[in-house]
């Protein structure tokens, strides 16, 4: 259980944002995050030290910090599940050659957390990064685009000819119509503001309804049955899950990737699951990234980055703020979450 440093230089203790106490309350579970200095966590076998450059603020995140999230960690505990940073110190069964190289991470350890100067992560949770790859773009390169890759193959491995997403105007749904375009499956995108509605046709999406139409239920019906609209990817949950599930054709599929509503799912029509062949699944990342060989990972990383490099996919980036200016950034994610993605710079 000992570990390598690989730098020796390391310091002792580091600034890290930590959760004193979970709070379903919004105004109350940021006011449950302080800054502190806390001991640098120790790296062990099979995990690598990382000196984080910037971390991203998730839905998940929110979540976690209103103890809502399906992780919780004993507290005091170090937010943040995702980053980018330098590896600094590897642990004894891991390639030394590791030292020095730019990483993405993801981790939902106990112990740690991105949103800190440093953190430890296992190693099959990294991806070397191409060092032509902006911090920024790196600092979201886990959770989003993995995420969008995975949700699009298993559509399109499944033969299904049309899809629908839900938090269409989310970063996750712009990499799916990217991959689906590319393969030419048709999307039907759902929105509830109408900036959406006017920003996603205007990059040339066809199918574009809001969720709030009153008519919105028999328009997503006609479409749906129109394109074969079969698969969902929902980001949502709540009562727009059963609205989905009802207007879906037979034989159709949802899968549930967040839950931005906060709320139960709800509406179903038993009888439809039952004689129409209906399923409602999830869709957890952690648990694909478990599933997944090590090397197949690595090749989706490649294109992945690939993709960025392109300017083929990006992750828009709103605001960045430094760590100790971390209440604000909070607040500024949390006020227009569809505006992109809040970075904390360490």
């Amino acid at each position: 259980m000992t570990n390598t440093q690989m730098n020796l230089n390391l310091p002792e203790t580091m600034k890290a944002l930590v959760v004193e106490s979970y709070n379903s309350n919004l105004v109350r579970a940021l006011a449950g995050v302080k800054m502190m200095e806390i001991p640098v966590p120790v790296v062990f076998d099979g995990q690598v030290l990382i000196k984080v450059d910037a971390a991203p603020v998730n839905p998940s995140d929110i979540a976690f910090l209103r103890g809502s999230y399906n992780i919780t960690k004993t507290l005091p505990a170090v937010p943040g599940f995702e980053g980018a940073g330098r590896i600094v110190a590897v642990g004894e069964d891991v390639d030394e050659t590791l030292a020095g190289k730019m990483v993405c991470f993801f981790t939902q350890d106990e112990n740690v957390g991105s949103w800190a100067e440093y953190v430890v992560a296992n190693v099959a949770n990294t991806l070397v990064l191409n060092d032509n790859i902006s911090v920024q773009q790196a600092a979201c390169m886990f959770v989003n685009p993995l995420t969008a890759y995975a949700l699009f193959e298993h559509a399109f491995e499944n033969d299904h000819e049309a899809m629908i997403l839900t938090g269409a105007g989310g970063q996750v749904s712009q990499f799916i119509r990217f991959f689906a375009k590319e393969r030419g499956i048709k999307i039907i995108n759902l929105v509830r503001k109408e900036q959406h509605i006017a920003a996603l046709k205007n990059e040339g999406e066809d199918f574009v309804l809001n969720l709030s139409d009153n008519g919105f239920s028999e328009q997503l019906a006609n479409i749906a049955r129109q394109l074969n609209a079969t698969i969902a990817f929902d980001a949502v949950g709540g009562e727009i899950t059963g609205k989905l599930m009802n207007a879906m054709p037979e034989g159709s599929e949802i899968m549930l990737y967040g839950g931005l509503s906060g709320q139960l799912v709800s509406g179903i029509d038993a009888l439809g699951i039952i004689f129409k062949n209906k399923i409602l699944g999830g869709f957890n990342l952690g648990a694909w990234l478990e599933d997944i060989p090590r090397d197949e990972l690595m090749v989706i990383s490649q294109y992945l980055q690939s993709l960025i490099l392109e300017n083929k996919i990006t992750t828009k980036i709103q605001n960045i703020f430094p760590l100790d200016d971390f209440y604000n950034g909070l607040r500024s994610y949390i006020s227009n979450m569809s505006g992109g993605k809040v970075l904390l710079k360490m």
